[in-house]
């Protein structure tokens, strides 16, 4: 039994890089996936925004505001990374994004 070196995956070595015929995502995937994450990130911030504002015109302590205004902000970053393809990072900005929103929200 010999094994061959390049008897494990079969593609095409295309500048440096092994481009693999079955890949798991695709082009279409990734842009969608870009997309996702900007829509989102940019939803959230709207969002995060617009519930700081209302929370700073009323009786709220002044955390509250700054939850909503930092979840905000962690969301725009979010939805930059997503733009630039970094879907994976965006992911996690936009779950602590969240976070920081609710722990505001749970302090009020």
């Amino acid at each position: 039994m010999s094994a061959r070196p390049d008897s494990g995956r079969q593609g095409d070595v295309q500048g440096g890089t092994a481009v693999d015929e079955d890949e798991e995502y695709g082009v279409e995937d990734a842009r969608r996936a870009r997309w996702t994450a900007t829509g989102t990130g940019a939803l959230l911030t709207l969002a995060g925004l617009a519930a700081s504002l209302l929370r700073l015109t009323g009786p709220a302590p002044a955390l509250v505001p700054a939850a909503y205004a930092l979840g905000a902000v962690v969301c725009a970053l979010a939805a930059l990374l997503g733009a630039r393809g970094r879907t994976r990072r965006a992911l996690w900005l936009l779950i602590a994004g969240v976070m920081i929103m609710a722990v505001g929200d749970q302090s009020d």
